[in-house]
């Protein structure tokens, strides 16, 4: 945790100038990274049969745009990310864009461990959804789900994967601290509730305190912090603001909504910049 933190620019990154009882330490902290999530793409696909819009060819829009990495969620009854799009997925990385990331999202049915093990993505995040749930909206237990989700990260583990772990960012911090003891690497914030603050501004700051507060405590013990669910080009930056080593936002709905305006290359940039990044 950071107790006295003032923020200067360094280049592409940002110095945090901590000030504790004993010394000065000057961490750096690089801006935040986009992964675009397909999922909105493929669900617009499936509408009809046929191959478009493409997800391999948006995906590929996106990365060449500035977007670090592509995300998607392949539910069991593949309503919108389909299993046949993950080696699409994962080819189109490896052979045109080898530095991004492939971060797969999901329940961890033997069926999705399977599917991880197939497409090997760099990032694998947890979400404990039901299959039927229309999105993701709410993180772990993680005081009950603390075994199982222990077995299940030591298997990813030995895939040769990061984890990250969707979290309620109410400022639990004896959660925060479990979701480090089972093994993850990373934790989600999930900003649903930050995001759904868009016709209430009043609200803002009480959620986006308590989701700092969350990353605050996971960065102490060596958790990293990614973050996602509605957010946008408006709510990215205070949240930035809040959280300056903010390692990565997956982003679909608001993205994909920009997109039908904007298209998605300048979508992306205009994302891009809003994490912080010059672009």
């Amino acid at each position: 945790m950071l107790p006295s933190a003032n923020l200067v620019g360094l280049g592409g990154a940002i110095g945090i100038k901590a000030e504790h009882a004993s010394a000065i330490e000057w961490i750096i902290v690089m801006p935040t990274t986009l992964s675009v999530n397909l999922n909105a793409v493929a669900m617009l696909r499936n509408r009809r049969d046929l191959p478009w819009p493409s997800v391999e060819s948006l995906g590929r829009i996106a990365l060449k745009s500035g977007a670090s990495g592509l995300t998607v969620h392949p539910r069991p009854d593949q309503r919108h990310i389909r299993f046949s799009d993950l080696p699409v997925i994962r080819n189109l990385i490896d052979d045109e864009f080898p530095e991004a990331e492939f971060n797969i999202e999901g329940y961890p049915t033997e069926e999705f461990l399977d599917l991880c093990r197939g497409a090997a993505p760099e990032q694998v995040t947890l979400v404990p959804d039901d299959p039927t749930q229309a999105t993701s909206d709410h993180g772990w237990n993680f005081r009950k789900d603390e075994r199982f989700l222990t077995d299940v990260i030591a298997k990813l583990k030995a895939m040769g994967t990061r984890v990250s772990l969707f979290a309620d960012g109410d400022g639990d911090v004896e959660a925060v601290k479990i979701a480090k003891a089972v093994g993850a690497d990373r934790i989600e914030l999930y900003t649903g509730p930050y995001g759904g603050c868009y016709d209430a501004p009043e609200r803002v700051g009480p959620i986006l305190e308590a989701l700092g507060k969350t990353a605050d405590a996971a960065l102490a013990i060596g958790l990293g912090v990614n973050a996602g669910h509605d957010l946008t080009v408006a709510n990215l930056p205070p949240l930035v603001k809040r959280i300056p080593a903010l390692a990565e936002v997956s982003i679909g709905h608001g993205l994909t909504a920009d997109a039908l305006e904007y298209g998605m290359a300048e979508t992306v940039r205009r994302f891009c910049r809003a994490c912080g990044q010059k672009i």
